[in-house]
């Protein structure tokens, strides 16, 4: 049974994350939302990519750039770490909720894996 890949070792770069206000209005305008009490999970699947695309929405609501800042590089992490068992041919973007700032990262961790199985975009 083949080992998973050392988390230390992968990478999420600039060219698997959505970063123009285009790519998050689609996914928003055509794509499907599984909600949790966390994290809002869009999803927008595209048959022409090769890759998966991420982007994250951390709100001022959520409070100052400190909370902002540390709710999004926990989110960043779990894909990071995850990233191996996305299905490719996806557009998602990751929407945090205000009881995002206070979750521990083991319960965003859990929140997203359940959200991202109901959408379907974890390989078999």
């Amino acid at each position: 049974m083949p080992s998973a890949p050392d988390s230390r070792h992968l990478s999420l770069p600039k060219t698997k994350r959505l970063v123009r206000p285009v790519e998050f209005g689609r996914v928003k305008s055509e794509g499907t939302a599984e909600r949790g009490r966390f994290l809002v999970l869009g999803v927008f699947a595209r048959e022409d990519e090769k890759l998966f695309r991420v982007g994250f929405v951390t709100a001022k609501y959520l409070g100052g750039a400190v909370v902002r800042n540390r709710i999004r590089r926990r989110l960043r992490d779990i894909v990071r770490t995850e990233q191996t068992r996305l299905r490719a041919g996806f557009w998602f973007v990751v929407v945090a909720r205000p009881a995002a700032a206070h979750a521990t990262y083991r319960e965003l961790k859990d929140e997203w894996l359940r959200l991202a199985e109901r959408a379907s975009i974890l390989a078999p």
